[in-house]
């Protein structure tokens, strides 16, 4: 699925995800097997491969929810 990445004015990670309509915080970042994984405020965790470091935002990317 695209999602948007792009930081909140108090500087904090945002990820947009269209389809569903969903604005929530990264609270915890670490690597994957293919990428970075991203974990949501509300619990979702989204793999996001190819990720350029550093993060130019904001920016729309792939990602693929693990859970």
């Amino acid at each position: 699925m695209k999602v948007m990445l792009r930081r909140h004015t108090n500087g904090h990670l945002i990820v947009y995800v269209a389809k569903k309509d969903l604005e929530e915080e990264v609270v915890d970042e670490r690597p994957g097997t293919e990428g970075k994984i991203l974990t949501l405020a509300n619990g979702w965790e989204l793999e996001i491969s190819d990720l350029q470091q550093p993060l130019k935002l904001p920016q729309t990317v792939e990602a693929k929810r693990i859970a």
